[in-house]
């Protein structure tokens, strides 16, 4: 009986990757094309108006930014319920397909050229992706989000959340109203560190919903609007930052550095607070860091060719006269 039980459990577990997989797959897509077109309805707004590096809001009334918005939030909701269904460490490493999408797309519509180099940056992130997901743990079994609370309120990880939340008043107070419009690090740093405590509280939520529909109520815990009340805190901070980043500098500089910074937090987040690696042996971590080190790899070096594509759409474009369409890096 009790190796029955096991193998169900085993299998349930399988079963809850496989979903969490399609939908993490799903959510990649749809957010790698909401970067393009937020970024033409940004730059469409910002020419009549005050541009969202600069503090203003006119995109609110670009319909063009609305649908990218809109294109985001259906990704994000594929996100939501990937969490809910599969670990972390499964989940938010194959944000690295919106980077291959986002960066196809700048190349072809916004004229953001993508080096060769480029693409192989783009293929290490799809064999880091895949390194992941062949060895990523399986989804522990949480029958209650009174679970989840305690193991957000354990000292580990609310010695994490409190060195976020002051790490985010510091670059938002000291860092980014001086480096912010030629430093895509502070724009981004706030995303990613305040993201890292949303993919927490989504999944927490997630699963409380996931719970609900299926028949044990989890809106009558007060833990469950708790976690739902910081996932939309943090949701709009980083709509907010996002915006500026994506604006103020090229869209296929911004989606490789917020996706690496991103993951990193959130798999360090979720490490401490479900404790994915518990269940595994050193080998299967140590894959997992080689996966995650080659996506690095990628990203950097699609980080890297589009310095080299800047220097030399400004080379041609002075000897030309004509203006770059893309927003280029910006250096001190």
């Amino acid at each position: 009986m009790a190796s029955t039980s096991e193998e169900s459990d085993t299998n349930s577990g399988i079963s809850n990757n496989i979903k969490g997989l399609v939908l993490a797959l799903s959510s990649s897509f749809f957010i790698g094309a909401s970067f393009i077109v937020k970024k033409k309805g940004l730059k469409k707004a910002g020419g009549s108006g005050i541009r969202a590096g600069l503090g203003g809001y006119s995109y609110l009334y670009e319909p063009l930014w609305w649908a990218g918005m809109i294109t985001m939030v259906v990704g994000e909701i594929a996100n939501f319920a990937a969490y809910a269904f599969a670990p972390a460490m499964l989940v938010t490493p194959l944000g690295a397909l919106s980077i291959i999408i986002s960066a196809a797309l700048a190349h072809i519509m916004l004229r953001e050229r993508l080096h060769i180099f480029g693409i192989l940056g783009c293929v290490l992130c799809i064999v880091g992706s895949i390194t992941i997901v062949l060895h990523a743990p399986q989804e522990r079994e949480i029958n209650s989000v009174k679970e989840v609370w305690d193991l957000a309120t354990e000292p580990g990880f609310l010695l994490y959340a409190t060195l976020v939340i002051a790490a985010v008043f510091t670059i938002i107070i000291h860092f980014i109203p001086q480096y912010g419009q030629t430093h895509v690090i502070a724009y981004i740093g706030v995303c990613s560190l305040v993201g890292s405590l949303s993919v927490m509280s989504v999944r927490a939520l997630g699963i409380a919903l996931k719970l609900t529909f299926s028949g044990i109520n989890q809106l009558l815990y007060p833990q469950t609007w708790i976690f739902a009340i910081v996932v939309i805190t943090c949701v709009l901070t980083q709509i907010n930052y996002l915006n500026k980043a994506i604006d103020t500098f090229n869209a296929a500089v911004v989606s490789p550095i917020y996706y690496v910074m991103f993951t990193t937090l959130t798999i360090v987040a979720s490490v401490i607070m479900f404790k994915d690696w518990a269940g595994q042996n050193p080998t299967e971590i140590a894959t997992e860091l080689c996966g995650f080190v080659t996506i690095l790899a990628g990203t950097l070096l699609l980080h890297k060719t589009k310095d080299m594509n800047d220097f030399h759409v400004h080379e041609h474009t002075e000897e030309d006269g004509i203006e770059p369409e893309g927003i280029p890096l910006r250096d001190q």
